[in-house]
């Protein structure tokens, strides 16, 4: 099985079975990204530099606009994809098999997980895995320490606040916060400078 035939294979709902074929082209893409990302993570890069480290571990062109302060990890690589002016902040993680979608103008906080794999819940089948992609809509932004489970769509322009835990989709425009992450209000438009 190859790469392509594997993503192409991993839609929302997808199930993979620990042993299989495609467990094994998990693992070799896993070993692609871990060369890539301590290549990214373990020495000075310039701007350009990590534009052109993401492109190879994404395997598609990223904009010159994306900007990055590393560490970044990532278990795949081959299913993120970014617009335009999206920001990357230190330390974060994403497990990108079900697919990452990063619209443009996105600010990632530092540390945030993004995972698009959940187990099976039958204790038999523990080991087996379910794909479900992950949407970031235009100009939102993840505060720090954020994590998105899987299947979950962040609607344009909003904000989720440090810490948070979001496990269901946030409308467009509106703050979410807390564990699991709740909408809290709407964004206010032209507040005053620092004001939230």
């Amino acid at each position: 099985m190859t790469y392509e035939e594997y993503l192409s294979n991993m839609k929302p709902g997808y199930i993979v079975d620990a042993g299989s074929e495609e467990h094994l082209v998990m693992h070799e893409l896993s070993q692609r990204a871990l060369k890539i990302t301590m290549e990214l993570n373990n020495k000075y890069h310039t701007k350009e530099e990590i534009v052109q480290l993401m492109s190879e571990l994404t395997g598609q062109k990223i904009d010159e606009s994306f900007g990055m302060f590393p560490p970044f990890y990532t278990d795949c690589g081959q299913n993120i994809h970014m617009g335009k002016n999206v920001f990357i902040n230190a330390g974060c993680k994403f497990q990108d098999q079900g697919g990452i979608y990063i619209e443009d103008g996105v600010l990632i906080g530092h540390n945030a997980v993004l995972a698009t794999i959940n187990h099976m819940e039958d204790s038999e089948k523990r080991a087996g895995m379910i794909f479900q992609p992950i949407q970031i809509e235009k100009n939102v932004w993840l505060g720090a320490n954020v994590t998105v489970l899987p299947g979950v769509t962040i609607g344009e322009g909003s904000i989720i606040a440090a810490g948070a835990v979001v496990t269901k989709d946030v409308p467009a425009n509106m703050i979410a916060a807390g564990v699991p992450a709740k909408v809290i209000r709407k964004i206010k438009k032209d507040t005053e400078k620092g004001e939230i």
